[in-house]
């Protein structure tokens, strides 16, 4: 029997999530048995297009499963102004020479749950709606995953869709609230913990292009819309791999500096403040005078992570693309 860690990965593969999908098929310690697609970044089909493809790159033919094209409620809004029409910067990459396989994403994610129940770990990149809708058709796979990674959320801090939430949440903040309230062994990395000096720089860029192979060149070029996005418009530092550090955290949880396990829920309903990911980081509810019986059922449910080891993080990525 291998002794490898298994994982499945919940995506909408534009740029950032290619990276992360790389890592993973990459990392000598992960056995990757599913990557299944959501509607975000990207229509599904286009994701679907977008994961085969960096698979093929990878050497890796693990089973792609395509999920939901749309968000629970929510009308579809895809992020093509930051990862370019095709999500991948637009380089017009060739087409995979595989398709995806028939069985839908939902079921797959429910089948791999039972099938390495209590072993499986699993990594999301993208909006919840896949993780949801497999919860809602069945609620035992909840106990079954040994670990559930999630880029999602913004955790007391700024978003990068709105000045309150962060894309992933915000693009189907319903899913967001039914995993977050679902009693798995929940983990957030919000998008703030791909900022400060885990922000890759101009300088770093050239670092990993010198590299000189397919995968590092192929990490960079596809992040092309996203840097000048996150540069000329932002005004940000580098170049932020939302999905990418979510990863690396999943892949070796010691690059996490800074964590904590609060109650996280989300805002459904502000006009402001729609996909907030509101963060108990005090533990207020329930100590104020009249909440504490609701303080029963609103224990803390995820570890959230404040902040990555930026060297070990850009570390994990080079090892990952060499």
């Amino acid at each position: 029997m291998s002794d490898k860690r298994v994982m499945l990965i919940d995506t909408d593969t534009a740029s950032d999530d290619a990276v992360a999908i790389l890592m993973a098929a990459r990392h000598p310690d992960i056995e990757l048995v599913g990557v299944t697609l959501v509607s975000g970044n990207v229509s599904l089909q286009q994701g679907v297009i977008n994961a085969l493809y960096t698979l093929e790159l990878c050497g890796n033919s693990v089973p792609v499963f395509a999920g939901c094209d749309k968000p629970l409620i929510q009308p579809r809004l895809h992020a093509h102004w930051y990862h370019g029409n095709d999500g991948m910067g637009d380089k017009n990459y060739p087409l995979p020479h595989r398709k995806e396989d028939s069985e839908h994403a939902v079921d797959a994610i429910i089948r791999l749950a039972h099938q390495y129940s209590g072993q499986l770990e699993l990594v999301t990149l993208g909006p919840l709606t896949n993780i949801a809708t497999a919860l809602a058709k069945d609620p035992s796979i909840a106990s079954k995953f040994k670990r559930v990674v999630m880029m999602a959320g913004a955790a007391c801090t700024v978003g990068n869709v709105t000045p309150a939430a962060e894309y992933n949440v915000w693009c189907d903040p319903e899913a967001a609230q039914v995993v977050f309230t679902s009693g798995m062994a929940m983990e957030m990395v919000g998008w703030e913990v791909a900022l400060q000096d885990a922000i890759i720089s101009s300088s770093e860029i050239q670092d990993i292009y010198q590299l000189d192979n397919e995968l590092a060149k192929f990490a960079m070029d596809c992040n092309i819309h996203a840097l000048r996005a996150s540069v000329d418009w932002l005004g940000d530092a580098g170049l932020i791999q939302n999905d990418p550090v979510a990863m690396a955290i999943a892949l070796e949880p010691s690059l996490s500096t800074a964590n904590g396990l609060y109650r996280v829920e989300v805002e459904l309903h502000g006009k402001l403040t729609r996909g907030m990911t509101v963060v108990d980081q005090r533990s207020v509810v329930g100590s104020i005078a009249g909440f504490t019986d609701e303080w029963v059922v609103r224990k803390p449910n995820i570890l959230v992570h404040h902040k990555i080891d930026g060297r070990g993080w850009k570390r994990l990525l080079k090892d990952c693309l060499l």
